[in-house]
């Protein structure tokens, strides 16, 4: 079971709104720019970010129920932030693992201990 939803909620007052700012920056981390389904506006999500590969994995630290998740996965895709990067991603895909193996080791047993076993994987289109 993911992070609690009223947590989310919580973040997105909170939290969010300052680690929009640092995350795109910072190891690990990142942020999601993508497109409302339903009202067109453009949100800007932080997001737990590994590389793998040519693509990217996002940890799915609310489950694969949040907007953002619906949101990249009807555009076919988003924009991501990451490293002081910008990069077009597509080909989203929700995959369940709970051997969490396509985090490192440190991130693993964080992902373990928070129940979380969702993740987003998200080829390289290009860098911006």
């Amino acid at each position: 079971m993911p992070i609690p939803r009223w947590v989310a909620r919580a973040n997105r007052v909170g939290f969010n709104r300052l680690s929009r700012h640092v995350a795109p920056w910072l190891p690990g981390f990142g942020v999601v720019v993508h497109r409302g389904r339903r009202s067109g506006r453009t949100y800007r999500t932080p997001v737990n970010v590994f590389r793998s590969a040519d693509r990217y994995v996002l940890a799915l630290t609310y489950g694969s129920d949040s907007d953002w998740v619906k949101n990249v996965l009807a555009a076919g895709g988003a924009e991501l932030r990451t490293r002081g990067r910008r990069v077009l991603v597509s080909s989203p895909r929700i995959y369940h693992d709970e051997s969490r193996r396509s985090v490192g080791p440190v991130a693993r047993q964080a992902l373990r201990l928070l129940k979380v076993a969702d993740f987003l994987s998200l080829e390289t289109e290009r860098t911006l």
